[in-house]
């Protein structure tokens, strides 16, 4: 798989008290993955090429 987005350290310091299984991160990286290229899609609908906060 490609590098990931999101920092498995900081995963588990954000989930305080649980435990962290080996295959959440590439999960959450799935998703963020998802969320980005549908934030740029959204953009460019909107003729831009700056992805915004509002484009979430």
């Amino acid at each position: 798989m490609a590098e990931l987005l999101v920092v498995r350290a900081k995963i588990k310091d954000a989930a305080k008290g649980c435990n962290v299984a080996g295959d959440f991160a590439e999960a959450l990286d799935k998703k963020v993955r998802q969320l980005v290229a549908d934030a740029c899609a959204r953009a460019e609908g909107n003729g831009r090429k700056t992805v915004m906060a509002k484009d979430i």
